[in-house]
């Protein structure tokens, strides 16, 4: 009963914690410079001041600003997320129309980065004081320290143009023919790229922590003994350290998703991915106030809900704080 209690607690936080930042969004995006009206009344090939009104009680931007708030909350609460003022169609069609390609990519460079980080960090913690430990830091803070854009940019360098074994853009090959299989390779093809461009950074973090973490599980008593009643090191090492050992890891991947989510708008600016991040960034330069408030609702939305299941997740594998508030 006790932790049906937290549930509750913790989802009545992240209810309240998503319609904060819904607020916020709206006023900052609201109060930026810029008016969408003359964007759309550039796009028709004038901005008179008539055509300027007409635009603004169309869309509703002739009222108060408070009124405007309002009358956004009710509609999100009936699952209307507004009409784009760019694209003329619901933003909730949008969204769903690019969704699936950002989940492709997010979760694939989330996998990529656990998968080869935890790897890298175990290889490290095996011979802290060996070169193997000493380059996979280094290649670690360089791999931290790289911006995605420019991690994407080089590997486009050498794997497109030096050596051009993968494409550049989009999200499958024009005029491309062939069964499911095909196509399903295809798309494989085009996402080498951004996923490793978008899990490079998150390689570097994971390994840090994998290391750290084993270096941690190690020096416990219970895997001195376990060495000595002979145990083979391969047993020792990914059977019982690596499982205590990834709690850590686990936690940092749930908390990491915001991070992921953002940086995938950089990763599908430079590769030209058909996903929510290329439509924030053509949202934002069109000053499309209801597509983009509707992409950082869902963010909002998928960022909240996975650190609630991460905290959860958290509480019940760690009996320490299974009952704490």
């Amino acid at each position: 009963m006790n932790f049906l209690l937290i549930i509750a607690r913790r989802t009545f936080y992240a209810a309240s914690l998503v319609l904060a930042v819904v607020v916020l969004n709206f006023l900052l995006i609201h109060l930026a410079p810029g008016d969408p009206a003359e964007v759309l009344a550039g796009e028709m090939g004038g901005a008179t001041e008539e055509m300027l009104r007409e635009i603004r009680a169309a869309y509703g931007l002739d009222k108060p600003l408070a009124s405007q708030l309002v009358i956004y909350l009710k509609n999100v609460l009936q699952g209307d997320l507004g009409q784009s003022f760019y694209y003329n169609r619901p933003v909730a069609d949008l969204i769903l129309g690019r969704l699936g390609p950002t989940i492709l990519l997010v979760l694939s460079a989330l996998v990529l980065s656990v998968c080869v980080g935890t790897f890298l960090g175990v290889l490290a913690s095996r011979k802290p004081d060996g070169f193997i430990s000493a380059l996979i830091t280094i290649l670690s803070l360089v791999g931290y320290s790289a911006p995605v854009f420019w991690t994407g940019i080089m590997l486009i360098i050498f794997f497109a143009w030096l050596i051009p074994i993968f494409p550049t853009s989009g999200m499958a090959t024009f005029g491309a023919t062939g069964g499911v299989l095909a196509q399903i390779l295809d798309i494989l093809h085009h996402l080498v790229l951004p996923a490793l461009s978008l899990a490079f950074i998150y390689v570097a973090q994971y390994s840090r922590i994998t290391r750290a973490s084993m270096l941690e599980v190690l020096s416990a008593d219970y895997i001195r003994t376990a060495r000595a009643k002979g145990l083979p090191e391969k047993i020792v090492i990914y059977k019982h350290a690596l499982r205590n050992a990834l709690l850590p890891v686990l936690t940092l991947a749930g908390l990491q998703t915001g991070n992921l989510i953002s940086g995938a708008v950089l990763v599908e600016t430079v590769f030209n991915w058909p996903g929510l991040g290329t439509l924030a960034f053509d949202s934002i330069l069109a000053r499309d106030y209801p597509t983009v408030l509707g992409l950082l609702l869902i963010s909002s939305v998928v960022v909240v809900f996975v650190n609630l299941l991460t905290d959860l997740c958290y509480r019940l594998a760690d009996p320490r704080i299974k009952t704490s508030h």
